[in-house]
């Protein structure tokens, strides 16, 4: 009995230590120089989208491939489409829902995530756009509907949910509905679509020897620093957009890529990479996502690759406690998205994702939307709580509240999204 008390105050002594050392107060973040977003590595100044499209732009993806997010070496993979189950009549007849395999083959052995996909029954205009996202703890918790299969993927233990011997349960169903408004995206005129990301690569550190990785064994080696479980995640995300592409009910031109917390940091690593989503929204995902890295506000690039050291590819550890150093921040990630539309949303009580430096990133994307003639954010301070701020092909709003998904910040991406596709609410 006395061994466990100590074990616990060691415990409360470790993190308490741990938290003196975040900064959460504005007045200690420290001066710091942004990188030239419009400056090539030779020192030729951008002054065209032409310009940025064909020079800049690939070598600040590239940057972040070797620096941040990786990549995924796909040579040996090829992907297989399967749709497993088709009801016209889902959720009391509103929607079409469809169970989608995506097998990712390589020889003999297959890696498959299902892709849960709901859509309109009455769509008039034509076919649906559609929000695609990935969720944390199976498809079958984003709804209660009984036909949703459940994951058979590793899963991260949390009993609250009835997750138990980290497999999901029937109890589980439907228990991150909140963050899932599907009937009333539905209502909306739009299709929602997500894949559990456990079915690509569990999110914890294995030494990427399971999930999407364990196929691509063979090309990975000859550069095994390159992998990380974001890109692996982003991937799938791509290789979504690729059955949107095929099925006509879906309209594949306004396909929005979307995503909370880390999934927020997948989501824009997405949208960065792969042109075709026509919208990206990041959710509170703070470092490694929308936040500036050199404010040092909340999570820092040390303490996020301690925490999930898989997340990020290797080169990225090379930074901690060194963001100075770093040959590029998150308002380039943001200007790679340049001139797709952009929202990006943050929680007034969420300091650890640091909302203003994710506010930041959006300002000081401001010169490559600029290229395109579009109009930027004009002041470099956070706009008023639950105030949605839009200008040109960018959104933004900090809400009330904390560190989630809420009714609030779906009912501003679905009026962002019917601003960008003229829609009629």
């Amino acid at each position: 009995m006395k061994t466990k008390y100590f074990q616990l105050i060691f415990v409360w002594f470790s993190v308490t230590i741990c938290f003196s050392q975040i900064n959460f107060d504005e007045n200690q973040v420290p001066d710091y120089i942004l990188p030239e977003i419009l400056l090539t590595q030779n020192g030729k100044k951008i002054e065209t989208s032409s310009q940025w499209d064909s020079i800049r732009r690939p070598e600040i993806l590239d940057m972040f491939k070797n620096h941040v997010y990786g990549d995924v070496c796909d040579d040996d993979i090829k992907i297989k489409f399967e749709t497993t189950d088709v009801d016209d009549y889902a959720l009391c007849g509103k929607a079409i829902r469809k169970n989608v395999a995506i097998h990712f083959i390589n020889g003999t052995d297959t890696l498959t995530a299902n892709l849960l996909i709901y859509i309109p029954s009455k769509h008039p205009d034509g076919p649906a756009p559609l929000f695609l996202g990935m969720n944390f703890f199976g498809n079958h918790t984003i709804h209660y509907d009984l036909s949703i299969p459940i994951s058979d993927s590793y899963v991260r233990n949390n009993p609250g949910f009835n997750i138990f011997n980290n497999k999901g349960t029937e109890e589980s169903r439907g228990v991150r509905e909140s963050r899932w408004p599907v009937e009333r995206i539905i209502d909306r005129g739009y299709g929602i679509a997500t894949i559990y990301y456990g079915d690509i690569d569990p999110d914890f550190d294995d030494g990427f020897k399971n999930g999407l990785y364990k196929l691509t064994a063979n090309c990975a080696s000859k550069n095994p620093d390159k992998r990380s479980s974001i890109s692996a995640w982003a991937y799938a995300l791509s290789r979504a957009m690729d059955y949107f592409e095929t099925d006509d009910d879906i309209n594949q031109s306004q396909i929005i890529v979307f995503g909370h917390s880390r999934l927020g940091k997948v989501a824009l690593w997405a949208g960065a990479v792969d042109k075709r989503f026509a919208i990206v929204i990041s959710n509170d995902s703070g470092c490694g996502g929308a936040a500036l890295s050199r404010r040092k506000f909340g999570e820092t690039v040390k303490q996020i690759n301690e925490s999930f050291p898989h997340w990020f590819c290797k080169a990225f550890k090379d930074f901690n406690d060194k963001e100075d150093s770093l040959p590029l921040d998150q308002h380039m990630l943001i200007g790679l998205i340049a001139p797709r539309p952009v929202y990006v949303a943050s929680a007034e009580n969420d300091k650890w994702a640091d909302p203003k430096g994710e506010y930041l990133s959006l300002f000081y994307s401001g010169p490559v939307y600029r290229l395109y003639g579009l109009q930027t954010f004009e002041q470099d301070s956070l706009p008023l709580i639950n105030k949605p701020l839009w200008i040109g092909n960018m959104g933004y709003h900090i809400r009330s509240g904390d560190h989630d998904i809420t009714r609030f910040d779906w009912e501003r991406y679905l009026d962002f999204a019917d601003n960008h596709f003229n829609k009629i609410k």
